[in-house]
């Protein structure tokens, strides 16, 4: 008898496993349910249709169901949801949504890919037809239906994660005034605050109002607009809101089934992606799996890793041993002409999980300086003291972040240290990169906070310096500090003058240097320290500097 598999949901996990299964198993027998009409799309391009970046909704389309089932010779059925799993009798039950039948389907081996659902918050007025949530195609035809057909004047977006930045951007492109009202203290809860910051700014640069630290607390209707009141008591006018709050697995049918759960609600899975019950599998959205750095669970909302999900568990449904051996969570996003990009830890994760670790930054050019359109990108790096091994890394710049992303990623996967990134061989040309690679530049300056050629600062550290003992010195040349600020307090030298004014300064004190970005700082640490003066090095320079006080002092 041939292996009969089922699977609950379509697009990146479950249609890829009905894929991977077929190309295993010619003979098995596949059937693919689906609640909606469409079982593979493009989730990530919806805020571009949107925005109308991307025209032809069909383009949204990876696939046919019709396309689909006869390339794989799959039994697809769309329009039908899966009201029950039944463990015991292995068997599930359809509702035909077309028809209102109900019926059942056996099966040998399960896959459940049920995804997640936008958080919705019991806030009054969250009932109005002008709110809307982005999850899938009838969402975005929705929105995009209001937008084309009403021409809103202002939105309001509720939630500063990935999502709701690309939607703030794409809505910008359609002439729509944008309010981001964000919770937290700071966007995109993946990254760092002072690394936040910078995408703040761009976004402020563009007109996005970004109102921190404000949560909503009640949506009205008021002389034919919409009226958003924050909980510091601020009111909003718009014409349409999108929430962008975050999404919860979809965790109903498993939990009906009796299939264990983990604490964050998401359905617990070993590596085989095999569930509390040996003959059912689940992967994507829905699903607990292993943080890849911590070995804790923890949830990603990301086509990626759903997409090799999908393929072990048809693996091991079909036979093979395939394991999953974590996330590190690596996710990029456009905003404007920003990127932003994040894999592993960021430092709020490592000091919950109580891990040491040194953080550093560096700002270089996109490629080479002397070649046309080159731009600066700001890397942070988190790695271990001692050894480092890498933990972390986040990059801000408007262009070149994407595959510097990859390659860390890359290296945190692999074990990698920051000194094997000064050793790493990037492929070079002007118009690509620089001799000495963004990621080989990164590498360096942490690898010579580890051999002790440089000590540094945070910008976090300022606040604690000793008037008595510390003196702030600024590297960067008079013409640097009339156009970008100064440093209240701080002694300017510039570096090329520092040699012939040593005899003016005091070794007793200690000298804290900065310059924009760190290279000048760092030459003048050298000077100093051998020539018998005590300093450090403020990481990342005037630009981190500049753009965390802004955050912390609610300026951008």
């Amino acid at each position: 008898m041939p292996l009969r598999l089922v699977i609950v949901g379509g697009v990146a996990g479950g249609a890829t496993a009905a894929a991977r299964a077929r190309r295993l198993d010619e003979f098995a027998e596949i059937i693919l349910f689906e609640r909606g009409e469409h079982i593979s799309f493009a989730n990530c391009g919806l805020p571009y249709y949107i925005g109308a970046t991307i025209k032809d909704r069909d383009d949204l389309l990876l696939t046919t169901p019709e396309a689909f089932g006869l390339r794989y010779r799959l039994d697809i059925r769309t329009r039908s949801e899966i009201m029950a799993v039944e463990p015991a009798a292995k068997r599930v039950q359809v509702k035909n949504l077309a028809t209102g039948e109900i019926y059942y389907e056996s099966y040998d081996k399960l896959i459940l890919s049920p995804g997640a659902e936008p958080v919705r918050p019991p806030l009054p007025g969250i009932d109005n037809p002008r709110i809307f949530s982005l999850r899938n195609i009838p969402d975005a035809d929705r929105i995009k239906a209001h937008v084309d057909t009403h021409h809103p004047q202002a939105a309001v977006i509720v939630g500063g994660g990935f999502i709701g930045l690309e939607m703030a951007e794409n809505l910008v492109q359609r002439g729509v005034k944008v309010t981001i009202v964000e919770m937290l203290d700071q966007l995109m809860a993946p990254l760092d605050p002072e690394m936040a910051a910078q995408v703040q700014l761009h976004l402020q640069e563009k007109g996005v109002g970004c109102e921190l630290d404000n949560g909503v607390r009640a949506f009205e209707e008021k002389a034919g607009r919409l009226l958003v009141s924050t909980a510091k008591g601020k009111q909003i006018e718009c014409d349409l809101v999108i929430l962008s709050i975050g999404i919860k697995p979809e965790n109903a049918l498993a939990q009906k089934a009796g299939l264990t759960l983990g604490k964050r609600g998401g359905i617990q899975t070993n590596d085989a992606m095999q569930t509390s019950d040996p003959h059912i599998y689940a992967v994507g959205d829905a699903v607990e799996v292993r943080d890849f750095l911590f070995g804790q669970p923890t949830l990603t909302a990301l086509a990626g890793p759903a997409n090799k999900q999908g393929r072990i568990a048809a693996d091991n449904a079909l036979g093979r041993r395939a394991t999953f051996k974590g996330t590190l969570g690596t996710a990029i996003v456009k905003i404007f002409e920003l990127t932003a990009a994040v894999t592993g830890a960021n430092e709020k994760s490592l000091k919950n999980a109580g891990r040491p670790y040194i953080a550093s930054y560096t700002h270089s050019g996109s490629h080479a300086l002397y070649y046309p359109g080159a731009f600066p990108m700001a890397i942070k790096l988190l790695f271990t003291p001692g050894t480092g091994k890498l933990l972390g890394a986040q990059i801000v710049g408007p262009a070149g972040v994407d595959k510097r992303m990859d390659v860390l990623a890359t290296a945190i996967r692999g074990g990698l240290t920051v000194f094997d990134l000064e050793e790493l061989e990037l492929a070079y040309a002007p118009p690509y990169s620089s001799a000495k690679d963004p990621v080989n530049m990164a590498g360096f300056v942490a690898a010579n906070i580890l051999k002790g050629d440089m000590e540094k600062i945070d910008w976090q550290d300022l606040a604690g310096l000793d008037p008595e003992q510390d003196v702030l010195m600024d590297l960067r040349t008079k013409k640097e500090i009339t156009e970008f600020g100064a440093v209240q307090g701080a002694v300017h030298i510039p570096v090329d003058r520092l040699r012939g004014q040593l005899d003016l300064l005091d070794k007793t004190k200690r000298y804290i240097l900065f310059c924009a970005v760190g290279m000048r700082a760092y030459l003048a640490y050298r000077i100093l320290t051998q020539n018998g003066f005590t300093a450090r090095v403020m990481s990342g320079g005037y630009r981190t500097y500049l753009a965390a006080k802004r955050s912390l002092a609610g300026q951008i």
